[in-house]
């Protein structure tokens, strides 16, 4: 895009199986002072939550699709496809957002609309909050996040709150559908710097995240091993390193042995194109 090419902010909510939490989401987007140009809504869930979902999605005034049920980051690009903005911000089914949030990311858009641009989280349990982090994650060569120290100029990803250039989508590049959960949304964001996209922290900006005790305690082992193979072997090569945190990896999920063919053949068909 141009810059004299106005700003269309598309929402690309995933959801699956929540709808109370969904229409609380909702809800706190429309009393937001600014308004996305467009919500598509993904919809990934069981039949027996289906029709309640279409329901408030409908009700609501946004677009409704049925999701493909390969896992969040499949239902993710999903929903981006379906956008028509020149920017897409990703969107979770248990956020909620303080006054002023879609005015921040204009703003920031605006200021830069070649950039991806990612906000912080605030984390509620059981009605209470939990913690604060004022930045996104990048990922670290061990293939989890690490705290972003430069807000202008890293790869970091919020996997529910990122705002993308919808050029990225265009050029074909997508989340990792391999994985229903983990580390390849930060994957994601190395292989977008990598590809020339430089991600960067709105100030100030955050999401209310009213996530659930499962979120906190699943766990990846194959995302996390993928993600620092693509690391330590392509973003910044160090076989050495990668043995360094492989070694324990493989010590401690050694299923995963089983699994390496597969995600060095993910790896190479991602990053040597």
């Amino acid at each position: 895009m141009t810059a004299s090419t106005p700003i269309r902010l598309s929402v690309a909510l995933v959801t699956r199986n929540r709808p109370k939490q969904l229409r609380r989401t909702l809800e706190s987007l429309a009393a937001q002072s600014v308004q996305p140009a467009e919500v598509v809504i993904a919809d990934d869930s069981n039949p027996e939550y289906a029709a309640e979902v279409r329901a408030i999605a409908e009700e609501s005034g946004h677009r409704h699709l049925e999701g493909p049920r390969r896992g969040l980051y499949a239902n993710r690009n999903a929903a981006a496809l379906a956008c028509t903005g020149t920017h897409i911000r990703t969107m979770d089914d248990d956020h909620t957002f303080p006054p002023g949030h879609f005015a921040q990311c204009f703003k920031a858009v605006e200021q830069d609309p070649s950039a991806i641009w990612t906000c912080g989280e605030e984390g509620h349990l059981h009605g209470q909050r939990h913690y604060f982090s004022a930045r996104a994650n990048q990922l670290h060569p061990s293939g989890v996040g690490i705290g972003i120290s430069n807000p202008d100029n890293n790869w970091g990803i919020a996997d529910g709150s990122t705002i993308y250039p919808r050029e990225i989508f265009d050029r074909g590049l997508r989340f990792a559908e391999a994985f229903t959960y983990g580390s390849s949304y930060l994957e994601f964001g190395a292989l977008l710097y990598h590809h020339g996209w430089i991600s960067r922290c709105i100030p100030d900006a955050y999401v209310e995240h009213h996530y659930e005790e499962a979120t906190i305690t699943r766990q990846a082992p194959a995302s996390v091993v993928y993600a620092s193979l693509c690391y330590n072997l392509r973003f910044h090569p160090s076989p050495v390193r990668l043995l360094y945190h492989l070694i324990p990896a493989l010590f401690h999920s050694p299923s995963l042995f089983g699994e390496l063919q597969e995600l060095l053949r993910l790896m190479r068909a991602r990053w040597d194109r």
